[in-house]
């Protein structure tokens, strides 16, 4: 027996509707912000922007944008989540092509070794200018961001143990996550040239690091 509290069928389908379109708009005004503010970082190449010029440029209102982001910060933080969300598309493309685990591992490092080391020709900074602030400030956030990418690193690491090409002991997401640091940080400080050769650290280096470590085995 329906209970008297119970809204009919059609009431709660017309309910359900409504929520769905009101998504839909609201998806639509947020893509239309992080639109607008990628485009004037890429032409000033600079995070340097107000929210009034990326509302100007948005062709919405003030209000709009504050529905949508609690300011400046929440914005660029969708933005460097985004990029970091299609890098980790990328390298998930990148690891589905080799058959080996270790295979699958090794171009994935690579391929984040290339996506990370700065670029002259290419001004990046949501990375180089957001990321290290966002990292003292809020490393809750960079995790969070992060995620997607430590995700496809465990589940490689994973297909390795079952591989038994790694220890059977080890801890795949933290081993996925020390990787992961070793190769960004790496990327990003391998702007100058290395002391010993004069030459700059290539992705097989930083790959035959992570693989083998520097000890005998």
């Amino acid at each position: 027996m329906t209970s008297l509290s119970e809204k009919p069928a059609w009431k709660q389908r017309a309910v359900e509707r409504s929520l769905r379109s009101a998504k839909l708009r609201a998806e639509e005004r947020v893509q239309r912000f992080l639109d607008a503010a990628q485009a004037i970082i890429t032409e000033k190449g600079t995070t340097d922007f107000t929210v009034q010029e990326v509302v100007d440029r948005s062709r919405q209102s003030l209000r709009s944008f504050y529905l949508q982001f609690d300011g400046k910060h929440e914005l660029l933080l969708a933005l460097f989540e985004d990029a970091l969300s299609r890098i980790a598309e990328q390298l998930r493309a990148a690891a589905d092509g080799p058959k080996d685990p270790l295979d699958k591992l090794q171009v994935t490092v690579e391929l984040l070794f290339e996506l990370c080391r700065p670029d002259p020709a290419a001004q990046r900074p949501l990375f180089t200018d957001f990321a290290p602030q966002l990292l003292v400030t809020h490393p809750s956030q960079v995790k969070i961001a992060h995620a997607p990418m430590l995700s496809l690193f465990t589940e490689l690491m994973e297909l390795a143990k079952e591989a038994k090409q790694v220890p059977a002991d080890i801890n795949s997401r933290r081993m996925a996550a020390m990787v992961m640091q070793t190769v960004m940080f790496t990327a990003q400080s391998a702007g100058g040239t290395d002391d010993e050769t004069q030459n700059a650290i290539t992705a097989s280096e930083v790959w035959n690091f992570c693989a083998h470590g520097f000890a005998r085995g």
